[in-house]
């Protein structure tokens, strides 16, 4: 990974130690500020966007931008990570977003590319609605 001189080594630790810890899930630079903050390492969000732009450009994290209303999710990939594989579920009421890997939905993909001649990116498809901890309450 690159060294960048202008940011402090131990927020970028932390930053890249978060997204590790978090690596089954997409977060947000508002959920990394806090868990920074809570940490007793505060960084601004333009510190925060600014690192994870490099960390993108060096494949260490994916951003995915899903609709144009909410800001980019980032999430920190390995040499296996499949993320591209598989279809989103996005809450619309607390706002999580949940990895779908299902054989239905790879059934789906396959005939809108056989029958239609369309090929459908997963890592931008995302299913809204409303996940089972908030249908619960």
């Amino acid at each position: 990974m690159k060294q960048d001189s202008g940011y402090k080594t131990r927020q970028k630790e932390k930053l890249l130690d978060y997204l590790v810890r978090n690596k089954e899930k997409h977060t947000n630079v508002q959920e990394i500020s806090a868990f920074l903050t809570a940490e007793g390492t505060p960084v601004g969000t333009a510190t925060i966007y600014r690192q994870l732009d490099r960390l993108v450009e060096c494949g260490v994290v994916r951003r995915y931008n899903f609709d144009g209303k909410t800001g980019a999710c980032y999430q920190y990939i390995e040499d296996d990570n499949d993320c591209h594989e598989h279809f989103h579920l996005k809450c619309t009421l607390c706002g999580k977003l949940i990895h779908l890997s299902c054989d239905r939905l790879s059934d789906i993909n396959q005939h809108i590319f056989e029958r239609h001649g369309f090929q459908i990116d997963p890592s931008q498809t995302v299913f809204y609605g409303t996940c089972s901890e908030c249908s619960a309450e």
